[in-house]
């Protein structure tokens, strides 16, 4: 499990960062609110860790642009501002807890773990899959992108949700032939290539920014390119 810390504080951040490689998770570390905000579109993590006063964009406003684009990845802001008022402006922004500095690191675990554990229960039930402004909805199997709906055939459909289902991540042609096609080895054709720029028509032809990816001799990554 990958977290991102974004924290303008490096000695805290460091802190954070240390801890929680101890707990046995991957960390990133951003410096900057703008910049945590792209990483986090771009990329998938399985939390973020934001600290409520940052340069460029704050943390609070961070969060709530994650929101309005779908992304309900677990947030947990940490601040020095602790009064009432300000626990529940970081609610009302769409962070899912909020943890006043000075903080223990025990808690702060404890605090990490409990989102952990719910987020991995609701993605038991999970209908919708979310990159940028790209939606799936598995159950009516619909796709749309800015609120746009797309025709997709499918092959492009199955091709699409490996895609989104890894989304931020690479996806190699390997993976896609097993999980797509089925084949467990490289039947040495230009299938992937040929229902690759189909797709890639569909959904980013009419859209900015482009989402799909090619990564030469590796495969494919489906999010928005980091900056």
């Amino acid at each position: 499990m990958t977290i991102l810390i974004i924290e303008d504080d490096a000695a805290v951040a460091q802190y954070i960062a240390d801890g929680l490689r101890d707990a046995g998770y991957a960390t990133e570390c951003v410096a900057d609110g703008e910049i945590g905000y792209q990483r986090a579109v771009a990329a998938q993590y399985e939390m973020l860790l934001v600290d409520r006063m940052l340069p460029h964009l704050d943390g609070l406003s961070l969060i709530s642009r994650l929101r309005e684009q779908g992304d309900h990845t677990p947030a947990l802001v940490l601040s020095a501002l602790g009064e009432v008022d300000d626990r529940v402006k970081g609610l009302q922004c769409g962070a899912d807890d909020y943890l006043v500095k000075p903080f223990s690191f025990a808690e702060l675990k404890a605090r990490t773990e409990a989102l952990l554990r719910r987020n991995l229960q609701n993605a038991s039930t999970q209908t919708t899959l979310v990159v940028a402004d790209l939606t799936m909805d598995l159950l009516t199997q619909q796709v749309a992108r800015a609120g746009q709906k797309l025709s997709l055939q499918p092959r492009e459909y199955k091709l699409l949700e490996c895609l989104m289902r890894n989304g931020g991540q690479l996806v190699t042609r390997d993976m896609l032939l097993e999980d797509v096609w089925g084949y467990h080895f490289d039947p040495q054709t230009n299938v992937i290539d040929v229902h690759i720029s189909r797709l890639r028509q569909k959904i980013d032809r009419d859209f900015e920014p482009a989402l799909l990816t090619t990564v030469r001799g590796s495969g494919y990554i489906l999010g928005v390119p980091a900056e």
